[in-house]
């Protein structure tokens, strides 16, 4: 379609610019337009789309529908949410701010990949697409030699997925003869398919590296951690959500079949992806590193759309996707004004800039599902979604007890700022812009909690 031509032109465009801009902050003025275009190509390739149509491009190999559409749209109008708060940062990251956002544009093209892709092929190289620009951001500040250590365990720890997730196509390819997704078949009169359930299982460990599901997790704190803040705010985020919506749409197809089989494994990574996150997560003294691992329990949250298989899991995973996205960007947004990361350096923000404080409260009242918050209702619709699914209900009570246990972690960043005595040291002069955009960021947040069904026209 249209949007995905434009993504890639955008990027290129970005490439380009970097040999021509010297001025930083025209760069982040031109990415910013262009992923207002792009958002425009979204809405008029949506508009063009009538509901129950689907678009089939390149022998059928990708296609686009109503669902995929908005998906793709919802991300690229997160992505410029990003680019409006925290643009201006990359500026203090390095001197090639144009190729960092041509590596954006680049991780957006993955995305919509991996929303429409319909067959195998086109789901290794979505993935591809999606994680190689997110190797290079990860490592970009050479100052940091923290960064340059997260940048090497991804490739390598992402390399090592890879490796696997071609593995399985391979085994599902040998046992089906097909690599369409709606057209692999692994029932046979002697019952299941041994390669083909083999291949299943390869290509779930790949995905549940993706998105950092336990206990294929072991990269994500540090790498993100290691990574520049503006960085590790995207890929946390619209990096996550993509790989999330490419999971279920590998899972939509002819794999439902297998769905006894397969649910229970897949149960089994949820609820020890949301024991250790949450565990975890309690431990940590730096606020970025909690929210790495706060990331993690936020896929085990996720990984319950993947397993419902039905409509009310595709409409969970994207109003999960937005509400977690937006919230952790607009708490990356406070987090990277300040200098210090540590709980400690919250102390008394409320008192030194009360906007500020009050933001990062609505961000994490979203991520610890509090109600008229998006996350709750993100949170209430895939365990919904869990729950029809029948047969789950023990893993749905666990993980209400685990959102329990987060309230401890993300409340302790709302004492800090509250009732606490501090002086907050700032890295830069918070600007007018950054305060409405942060303020545009809590409306979003709470009219998802209020009318979480805007997002299903």
């Amino acid at each position: 379609m249209n949007s995905l031509i434009a993504t890639i032109v955008s990027g290129v465009l970005m490439m380009f610019a970097g040999f021509t801009l010297r001025d930083k902050k025209a760069a982040v003025t031109m990415a910013q337009v262009l992923l207002v275009v792009v958002l425009g190509v979204n809405i008029w390739d949506l508009v063009h789309v009538p509901d129950g149509i689907v678009v089939p491009l390149f022998n059928d190999m990708i296609r686009f529908e109503r669902s995929t559409l908005i998906f793709n749209m919802l991300m690229t109008g997160c992505t410029l949410v990003y680019a409006l708060l925290l643009g201006r940062e990359t500026i203090r990251v390095g001197m090639h701010v144009a190729d960092y956002f041509a590596l954006i544009f680049f991780i957006l093209t993955g995305t919509y990949l991996l929303s429409s892709f319909n067959n195998l092929l086109m789901l290794f190289l979505g993935i591809e697409i999606l994680s190689i620009p997110q190797y290079i951001l990860a490592g970009v500040d050479k100052r940091n030699l923290k960064s340059s250590e997260a940048s090497l365990k991804y490739f390598l720890m992402g390399s090592f997925s890879t490796g696997i997730l071609l593995m399985g196509i391979t085994l599902m390819y040998g046992a089906a003869g097909s690599f369409n997704v709606f057209q692999l078949n692994f029932l046979n009169e002697a019952g299941v398919n041994v390669m083909g359930l083999a291949g299943l299982l390869l290509l779930l460990v790949a995905m549940s590296f993706k998105v950092s599901a336990a206990p294929f997790h072991i990269w994500t704190p540090d790498v993100y951690d290691g990574a520049p803040t503006p960085f590790t705010a995207y890929m946390a985020t619209v990096g996550k959500a993509a790989a999330f919506y490419g999971f279920i749409r590998l899972f939509q197809g002819s794999f439902a079949q297998l769905s006894p089989r397969w649910v229970l494994v897949l149960s089994l990574i949820t609820a020890l992806t949301l024991l250790i996150g949450n565990l975890t997560a309690v431990f940590q003294q730096s606020v970025k590193r909690m929210l790495a691992y706060s990331s993690i329990a936020q896929a085990g949250f996720m990984l319950f759309a993947v397993m419902s298989v039905s409509d009310i899991g595709r409409q969970g995973i994207l109003l999960y996707a937005v509400s977690y996205t937006l919230a952790t960007i607009g708490l990356f947004a406070v987090l990277i004004k300040l200098k210090d990361y540590t709980y400690d350096g919250f102390n008394g923000l409320a008192k030194t800039h009360p906007f500020l404080a009050f933001a990062a409260t609505i961000f994490l009242f979203s991520l610890a599902g509090i109600p008229l918050t998006g996350g709750f209702m993100a949170k209430y619709w895939v365990l919904r979604a869990a729950v029809e699914q029948g047969n789950l209900m023990w893993l749905v009570i666990f993980a209400l007890l685990m959102a329990a246990v987060s309230a401890y972690y993300y409340f302790r960043v709302i004492i800090a700022m509250y009732f606490k005595e501090g002086k907050p040291e700032f890295k830069s002069d918070v600007s007018g812009m950054h305060l409405f955009m942060l303020g545009v960021t809590c409306a979003l947040v709470i009219l998802l909690g209020i009318m979480p069904q805007m997002l299903f026209f």
